[in-house]
């Protein structure tokens, strides 16, 4: 049995999420469904590329990872459909496929133009239920992704921003906020270890400066704000049982800095 795995920001109030598990059920009722999120925050394409980043790995093998966040709807946008490595992608072509293509391997994309394979009347705002799930559910019955389109050369491309070490100084940046709070950076944890080489250290986030690093949560003191080493493989800011977010008043993007303490200014 194939899965589509789906990943979305259209929330679970309103009908789109059903809706596009109907269609895709009246072309394959035999596929197995699995929800990624569909919690992502509306139009934050990059927040959807990262998660899906985060989380296409842990599937079998050709898995169908249907992606829609798609501020560009109807515009002159390619809608897509992927075969990398191990897997399929469906989607715009806005960046979003673009960190977990690259993570896999590309092998082929192509356009998604041959309407025999979209519903009979396509809307202009919902091509996720009109355009992308349908592909998706013929790509679950074996239909080869050649019939679909024709073929793209390039895609467009999302890129996590890159620590940069200047002097005695590591600087990064918040990519990411969970629903928890905690700040996921893009200083990897082994940036992080081969920066510090087990020496004390100050990070700077906002107006707040930290020196501890946990393992995971349990460790840290009640309202004590630390770092920790997170599922994602990345440093994050953390506060015990509260939410880091909140304190700081942090957003993506707000810059961090580490460096050691014998380096920091008294």
């Amino acid at each position: 049995m194939r899965t589509i795995a789906l990943l979305t920001d259209f929330g679970v109030k309103d009908n789109f999420v059903g809706a596009m598990k109907g269609v895709i059920l009246n072309i394959n009722p035999k596929v197995n469904l699995v929800d990624i999120t569909h919690e992502v925050s509306p139009q934050n394409v990059w927040e959807a590329g990262f998660l899906l980043y985060k989380s296409f790995n842990f599937f079998p093998k050709n898995t169908i990872f249907l992606v829609v966040v798609d501020p560009g709807v109807s515009s002159k946008r390619k809608a897509l459909a992927i075969k990398t490595k191990n897997y399929y992608f469906v989607g715009p072509d806005n960046g979003v496929l673009s960190l977990a293509v690259k993570e896999d391997g590309l092998r082929k994309a192509v356009s998604l133009e041959n309407k025999r394979y979209f519903l009979k009347e396509v809307s202009f705002t919902f091509w996720g239920r009109d355009v992308f799930s349908p592909v998706s559910a013929y790509l679950s019955k074996g239909i080869s992704i050649d019939k679909f389109g024709r073929v793209c050369e390039r895609i467009k491309e999302l890129k996590i921003p890159s620590p940069q070490i200047k002097g005695s100084i590591l600087s990064g940046e918040v990519i990411y906020i969970d629903r928890f709070g905690n700040l996921i950076t893009n200083i990897s944890l082994k940036d992080f270890k081969d920066f510090t080489k087990n020496k004390e250290f100050i990070f700077k986030i906002k107006s707040k400066n930290i020196d501890k690093f946990y393992p995971y949560y349990q460790k840290a003191k009640i309202d004590e704000l630390f770092l920790c080493g997170g599922s994602f493989g990345y440093l994050e800011v953390s506060l015990k049982n509260k939410s880091a977010k909140s304190l700081l008043k942090a957003k993506a993007k707000d810059k961090v800095k580490l460096l050691l303490k014998k380096y920091a200014r008294s």
